[in-house]
C-alpha cells in the first residue's frame, strides 16, 4: 500500500470509529497495563499548584489596536512545570508576536492541565467572548494516555475549530505530540503510544484543514532536539517539557501564528522547493507532516478549486525560524474595556459545563 493509501486508511479509521486496544490479546494487554502503571509511578502525581497564567497584555509602547490571542488546550499549552510565567508557551508566543508584528497583544489563556479534546467545547465557549483574531490549540496527548477513540477526539476538535473560524478567528493547531519519546514509557507500550499519537495527529490534521484552520506537526514535540537531549528538554517528571523544552515548542508555533495573521517575511510569500515546500493532496501531506516535526499545513486552491480527485489541496511549508524573543511577564490590564472583556470570559454562566 502506498503512503497516500495508508494515510487515507488511517484517517478513515480515526475519523469514523477505529482506534481502541480491543484487538490486543489478553497477554499483551496485561504487559501494557503493567508498563503504564510503572510509567505513572515514575512520572509521579500531578502538581497541586497550577502553572503561571500568561493572560494579559504584551508589547508595552507598541501601537494598537491589540491583537487578541486565545490559547486553548492542555498542560502543554498551559506550561505545566514552569515556575515563571515568562517561560510558559503563552508568554513566549505573545511576546514574540508583539515584537515581530510590532503590535500590542492581548493573550487570554483558557487551557487546562489534564484537558482532553472533549473539554475543548467549554474552552471555546469562553474564548469566543474575547473575540480572538487568532486561536492557538494544543491538544491530544491526554486523549492518547486515556485511550480515547480518535474518532471522538477528532470530532470534538473539528467542532471547536469550526465554531472559532465561523466567528472570524484564524486557528493554529499544534497536533498531538509523539508520546513514544517519553522516557518512562518502555517497549512495547512505547511503540503503541507512538503509533496511536501519530495516527491521531494525522487525523487531527485532516479535520482541522477541512474546517479552514492550519496545523503544525509537533511530532516528538521539539523536533530532533527532543531525542538528542531528553535530559535537558524534559522536565523533572520526565513527561512534560522543561523550560528549554517549552521554548523550543513555542519556537515551532510562532512562525505559523505570525503567518495566520499575514505577518510573514517577504521571502516566505511563495513556496520554496529548496525547503521541501509544495502543494500536495491532503492525505499525502498529513502523513508527511507526521514524520517531519515543525511542518505547517493549510488549505489552498489550484485553478480556483480547493480539491482534486485525491481530496483537498494543501500547502506544505517549513517556516523559517524567527529570532528568539525572551518571554515577558504580562501586564494585568490596560483599560476598563479590557477588564470587562476578561470578566465576561470568566463569568459563571460560561463555566456551567
Amino acid at each position: 500500500m502506498s503512503k497516500a493509501g495508508a494515510a487515507r486508511k488511517l484517517a478513515a479509521a480515526a475519523l469514523y470509529g477505529g482506534g481502541g486496544l480491543s484487538a490486543l490479546g489478553a497477554g499483551l494487554y496485561g504487559v501494557l497495563t503493567a508498563e503504564a502503571r510503572l510509567a505513572r509511578k515514575t512520572i509521579g502525581p500531578a502538581r497541586d499548584e497550577p502553572p503561571p497564567d500568561a493572560t494579559g497584555w504584551y508589547g508595552r509602547g507598541r501601537p494598537g489596536p491589540a491583537i487578541k490571542v486565545a490559547l486553548l488546550g492542555d498542560s502543554s499549552a498551559a506550561g505545566y512545570g514552569c515556575e515563571r510565567v515568562e517561560d510558559t508557551p503563552g508568554s513566549l508566543i505573545a511576546t514574540a508576536l508583539a515584537e515581530h508584528a510590532d503590535r500590542r497583544v492581548y493573550l487570554r489563556e483558557f487551557c487546562v492541565v489534564g484537558a482532553k479534546s472533549s473539554d475543548l467545547a467549554a474552552q471555546v465557549d469562553r474564548a469566543l467572548l474575547v473575540e480572538p483574531e487568532v486561536t492557538v490549540i494544543l491538544i491530544g496527548g491526554n486523549d492518547v494516555t486515556h485511550t480515547v477513540r480518535p474518532s471522538q477526539s477528532v470530532r470534538a476538535l473539528s467542532e471547536g475549530v469550526r465554531r472559532l473560524i465561523a466567528t472570524g478567528s484564524t486557528v493554529v493547531v499544534g497536533t498531538c505530540p509523539d508520546l513514544g519519546t517519553v522516557q518512562p514509557i518502555a517497549p512495547p507500550l512505547k511503540q503503541i503510544a507512538r503509533a496511536w499519537s501519530r495516527r491521531l495527529a494525522a487525523a487531527q490534521t485532516i479535520a482541522v484543514i477541512e474546517e479552514g484552520g492550519r496545523t503544525v506537526s509537533l511530532g516528538d514535540v521539539l523536533g530532533p532536539e527532543f531525542a538528542a537531549a531528553p535530559a535537558l528538554l524534559f522536565g523533572p517528571d520526565q513527561f512534560h517539557p522543561s523550560e528549554q523544552g517549552y521554548r523550543a515548542l513555542a519556537g515551532v508555533l510562532i512562525p505559523s501564528v505570525l503567518a495566520s495573521l499575514e505577518q510573514t517575511p517577504a521571502e516566505e510569500s511563495v513556496l520554496a522547493a529548496v525547503r521541501g515546500e509544495g502543494v500536495l493532496p491532503i492525505t499525502r501531506a498529513a502523513v508527511q507532516a507526521v514524520n517531519e516535526p515543525g511542518t505547517e499545513l493549510g488549505g489552498t486552491e489550484i485553478g480556483g478549486r480547493r480539491a482534486g480527485v485525491r481530496g483537498l489541496w494543501v500547502e506544505l511549508r517549513h517556516r523559517l525560524p524567527q529570532r528568539f524573543v525572551p518571554g515577558q511577564a504580562p501586564e494585568e490590564s490596560e483599560s476598563a474595556e479590557a477588564a470587562e472583556t476578561a470578566a465576561r470570559a470568566d463569568s459563571p454562566e460560561t463555566d456551567a459545563d
